[in-house]
């Protein structure tokens, strides 16, 4: 199988994946669980997190990519993971996974707004740091 037909195949089966979750989100619960777990998922997750937020938020943003958004943040508040979210260090990897999976999905709809949104968040939260750990993730 050719390289971009495996791409192709394992975004079909992502997609599908995540597209059971969408019924999990709501503004509500994202917000909960993310500032109850912000200082255990780490900056990179919430991060990851407020980008896919500011983009489904954004206007602009097609219906199709919306969807992706809203299954990879469904996964990402539903209460029973794969790993679950107690687990130390570990416990946040599948989030992880499903907010970068949504964060390749709709790249193109990052603007630098959303991104200044998102890292203005953090900064609230988080207070002071180096804003260059986050350039590695998208």
């Amino acid at each position: 199988m050719e390289n971009n037909e495996y791409r192709s195949n394992m975004r079909s089966v992502m997609e599908d994946n995540f597209s059971s979750f969408r019924d999990n989100f709501s503004d509500n619960q994202f917000w909960g669980k993310l500032k109850g777990f912000a200082a255990r998922a780490g900056i990179k997750v919430v991060y990851a997190a407020l980008l896919l937020y500011y983009v489904l938020k954004s206007p602009g943003t097609p219906v199709k990519d919306r969807a992706k958004i809203i299954g990879a943040l469904g996964y990402f508040i539903l209460p029973l993971d794969l790993l679950p979210d107690a687990i130390p260090v570990i416990g946040f990897t599948d989030d992880l996974a499903a907010l970068v999976w949504g964060l390749y999905s709709v790249a193109r709809n990052i603007t630098p707004e959303v991104k200044a949104k998102a890292a203005e968040t953090l900064h609230e939260w988080f207070g002071d740091f180096d804003d260059a750990i986050l350039k590695g993730l998208i």
